[in-house]
């Protein structure tokens, strides 16, 4: 790695004849407005690819070897939409940031709150943590809707996502189907109803 410095990346020179480019039928200004719109969802999925590695190397627990195992393939398929968005940003004529920088200074949301924990603690966080995604990616939805190839890869990303959380939320239910995690505003006290809930069993 460079040594650290107070520079930043920066856009490629162009000359000032070079026009703004997009793909055919769009015209730039819409499908720039559409690309940047992308550029926080590349955050929170570099985010969230992030956050499930950490919690993939930190849970403990009697149900480790399944939890530990079921999240590597969500990190896998995360990765994979942070690098058709990024690419889709490109081909719309906006150069997509995936630096690490960038990311801490846009996002609106804290670090993961949980280190070493058990499987169920760190599930019942994770829900919470799938949930903020989910409902930005569907608001990211409308907001790329002028372009409905961007709005078909969102939509299906999130149908992706959806199922990701179906499979956390699997270790949080109840045979009647309701959510350990309901009413917790935060992933440390999702985490708390959930071992509260173990220790009386």
């Amino acid at each position: 790695m460079a040594k650290k410095t107070t520079r930043s990346a920066t856009t490629s020179v162009s000359s000032d004849a070079d026009a703004p480019l997009t793909v055919p039928g769009l015209d730039a200004s819409t499908g720039h407005r559409v690309a940047d719109a992308l550029q926080m969802r590349v955050h929170a999925l570099n985010d969230l690819a992030l956050t499930l590695k950490h919690a993939h190397w930190n849970v403990v627990g009697p149900h480790f070897i399944g939890v530990h195992e079921m999240l590597d393939p969500q990190i896998d398929g995360v990765r994979e939409m942070i690098d058709v968005l990024a690419e889709r940003m490109s081909t719309l004529g906006v150069p997509p940031n995936g630096l690490p920088g960038a990311l801490v200074a846009a996002r609106t949301w804290d670090d993961y709150d949980l280190t070493r924990a058990d499987t169920a603690a760190h599930l019942a966080a994770l829900d919470l943590v799938y949930t903020g995604v989910i409902e930005d990616h569907r608001a990211a939805i409308e907001a790329v809707g002028d372009d409905p190839v961007t709005e078909d890869i969102v939509i299906g990303q999130t149908a992706d996502l959806e199922q990701f959380q179906w499979f956390v939320r699997a270790h949080l239910q109840g045979v009647t189907g309701e959510l350990a995690t309901t009413g917790a505003s935060g992933e440390v006290e999702a985490a708390e109803k959930v071992s509260r809930r173990s220790r009386k069993r």
